[in-house]
């Protein structure tokens, strides 16, 4: 397992530590319910340092990401932010990321932790284009600061304007006495805030500096776990469970991010797949009767056929309800379709509804 850089910090702090994608990481500290609401209604920190990067750079880097990304990255300028994903040759997604314009030949791409090294391989297999590809994630560090407070906590200790930053944009400045600073207008929660990207070598002086800031605003320090389940309070996808090698991005919802002006990787598979119509589609629910929703529970009509199968689940701690996300038959996809979740042999009723939860 490898250690993030501020490992010891967390574990002063009281964390429980758990291994996650091949990194020892916070999953809690007092408490998953408490550092949700903190995120929520005020500003929470999670050190999300286990993230990829990789760097880009060279005058083909744009059609290199042309063709291995789904979205359009021509539409990108300077110091603009674009979500998006990696398609495989089978209809599947190999990871879903960010992708950062820092200028015109050269890319910051944020991946998730558990696929860093399979992105990699996946990017240079199609490196036509002789773009320097760097992995910079051993050496980066990268702090998530979210919450309606965050602007507050944060703009102390820069002068770069971050109210008037755009949602999908970043800045690179002096932070909390550190250059060279990445601030980014992005995060995984919904509750607003901002992503600090920065060597490891200043990651104790930059936790520091932003737990000293937040002391009026009551800022706490967040795990993994609540990151989860604020996550999927707004319907956001989380891979490995959601996406994966073998979902579809059609059936999934990412059709939004699916641009096939681009013509990336098996496009023409997917574009076929989009006028056919696709067959199943990754909803939100609502538990109607007692039970949690977990991972991989089958899903049901009334009759107890099985129609689909549950992605993500959980206890929500904003409405104090049992919601989930799953892949069901496109005919019980519309809001409103009562479903049953399989809990413990049980078929237990519940509602398809819109995202966001919240």
């Amino acid at each position: 397992m490898k250690d993030i850089a501020l490992l010891e910090k967390h574990i002063a702090l009281g964390a429980k530590i758990v291994p996650f994608a091949g990194f020892n990481m916070p999953v809690q500290y007092e408490g998953i319910n408490a550092e949700h609401a903190a995120v929520r209604n005020g500003v929470g920190v999670f050190d999300v340092s286990h993230m990829g990067e990789f760097i880009l750079k060279g005058k083909g880097a744009l059609d290199l990401i042309q063709r291995v990304t789904s979205n359009d990255a021509s539409k990108l300028t300077d110091g603009k932010v674009q979500y998006s994903y990696l398609p495989n040759e089978d209809g599947g997604i190999v990871d879903d990321l960010l992708v950062y314009r820092i200028d015109e030949i050269t890319y910051l791409l944020v991946v998730n932790a558990s696929n860093i090294d399979k992105d990699l391989r996946w990017i240079q297999k199609h490196n036509e284009f002789d773009v320097d590809i760097k992995d910079i994630s051993g050496r980066t560090s990268l702090l998530a600061v979210q919450g309606p407070k965050a602007t507050t906590v944060l703009q102390q200790l820069t002068e770069v304007d971050l109210s008037s930053m755009e949602y999908y944009s970043f800045k690179k400045g002096t932070f909390a006495g550190v250059e060279n600073v990445l601030i980014s207008a992005t995060g995984y929660t919904g509750a607003g805030g901002f992503e600090l990207y920065f060597d490891n070598e200043h990651a104790v002086q930059i936790w520091d500096a932003i737990f000293e800031a937040g002391k009026d605003s009551n800022i706490k320090p967040i795990g993994l776990g609540a990151r989860d389940t604020l996550r999927l309070e707004k319907g956001f996808c989380l891979y490995g469970n959601d996406i994966d090698d073998t979902t579809s991005p059609l059936e999934a919802g990412l059709g939004w991010i699916t641009k096939f002006s681009t013509k990336f990787i098996n496009y023409e598979a997917l574009e076929a797949q989009k006028k056919a119509g696709i067959k199943k589609k990754l909803v939100g629910f609502e538990m109607i009767e007692r039970g949690i929703p977990r991972h991989d529970y089958p899903i049901t009509n009334e009759g107890g056929e099985a129609i689909g199968r549950v992605t993500s689940g959980t206890q929500s701690p904003t409405l104090q309800k049992a919601i989930g996300m799953g892949y069901v038959d496109i005919a019980f996809a519309e809001p409103g379709t009562e479903i049953f979740i399989a809990i413990r042999n049980t078929n237990v009723k519940a509602r398809v509804i819109k995202f966001p939860f919240v």
